[in-house]
């Protein structure tokens, strides 16, 4: 799986970490329960008062990160790992400002004379 530079970073750092080695793991962390803890740890740092988990990350990831970035649901389902797309159709909520602005180049690669009430979902 390719992977970003800063994530490749960050794996580089711990490759020979003795923890890493002793357990055959990618990162120095030993349970969800402790690394939730190093996040809530990061997120008072920051001022972010949302509970931040494990699971948090990895929605924001799914939804924020890659599918608000045009990143395609086949893609999102590859990167996290699901053997089914429809996991990934449940995990990821697709939020609207994404269907708008797909329904917005689905107007111009048609050029259609669609209303806008159409295309943000107003109902008549």
């Amino acid at each position: 799986m390719p992977l970003l530079p800063i994530a490749k970073e960050i794996l580089q750092k711990y490759k020979n970490h003795p923890y890493c080695v002793a357990n055959n793991v990618l990162l120095p962390i030993n349970s969800n329960q402790l690394f939730n803890g190093y996040l809530k740890e990061v997120a008072d740092l920051c001022g972010i008062s949302k509970s931040l988990t494990t699971h948090t990350a990895r929605h924001t990831f799914a939804t924020t990160v890659t599918l608000a970035n045009g990143v395609p649901l086949e893609t999102v389902s590859a990167m996290l790992g699901h053997k089914s797309i429809r996991t990934t159709q449940i995990y990821a909520k697709i939020v609207a400002s994404k269907v708008s602005a797909d329904m917005k180049t689905l107007k111009g690669i048609f050029n259609l004379a669609l209303p806008d009430s159409l295309l943000y979902g107003a109902v008549a």
